[in-house]
């Protein structure tokens, strides 16, 4: 029998057979969130919402390596995301979905919750993040006029040095973020929260890249697991 003489229900069950499999992936998410599943299933779903037809778990599969890992592939661009063979503007649509809702959700959340008007109130949010870490984190915190947070942006991880944290790098994500002002801080894993020249150098760098592009560096907290230093503070800048 040829496949045109079929009756139209097996013709849909040879062309979506992929069906069951989808189901059974969101099936378990309705059940249990992302617990237990693996990083190329958390982008096969998200390539099924802009292509419910295809089967999407080897396009999922290449692009966790082809970046090197989730966060990566979730990061990325649309012209990015389309060098994996069989992704195009359609099943990418569920990629920057999740982008573009993660980042409502957080400034909105964040808006609402976080004022850092002070060094202390800044450690204090600090300390249950970077302070714990075991290597030295340089983060950028993007505030608005009244001293909310709006965004809190990773710039590096490992030894601060003036070449890693560089004032495009820093300044890209406050222009992005429309702040007004930022706090610059980093942790010690060693636990001293006394600054290094170091730190003292490129927090001065920094100051004087914020006054031309007219967006203020507040502070420069270091924070450890249970203390903190600022710069502003202790008048060292």
């Amino acid at each position: 029998m040829k496949i045109k003489e079929l009756p139209k229900t097996d013709i849909q069950k040879r062309k979506y057979k992929n069906a069951g499999h989808r189901k059974r992936l969101r099936d378990r998410f309705l059940q249990s969130g992302l617990n237990g599943f693996l990083d190329y299933e958390i982008i096969e779903l998200l390539l099924t919402l802009g292509m419910p037809r295809k089967d999407c778990k080897q396009m999922a599969k290449e692009a966790i390596k082809e970046f090197g890992g989730l966060n990566n592939v979730l990061d990325a661009s649309l012209a990015e995301l389309q060098k994996i063979k069989g992704v195009g503007p359609s099943n990418a649509f569920g990629v920057k979905l999740f982008q573009a809702v993660s980042e409502c959700y957080a400034k909105e959340k964040v808006i609402k919750k976080v004022k850092l008007d002070s060094p202390k109130a800044v450690a204090d949010y600090l300390q249950k993040s970077i302070g714990r870490e075991k290597k030295e984190c340089f983060v950028v915190l993007s505030l608005d006029s009244r001293n909310s947070l709006i965004k809190i942006s990773n710039i590096s991880i490992g030894s601060l040095n003036a070449s890693v944290v560089h004032p495009r790098e820093v300044f890209k994500e406050a222009i992005q973020s429309s702040a007004a002002q930022i706090i610059i801080a980093h942790n010690h894993p060693s636990g001293d929260t006394e600054p290094s020249k170091e730190d003292i150098d490129i927090t001065k760098k920094l100051i004087s890249a914020g006054k031309i592009l007219g967006i203020e560096v507040v502070d420069h907290v270091i924070v450890t697991k249970i203390g903190f230093t600022s710069l502003k503070e202790v008048k060292l800048i």
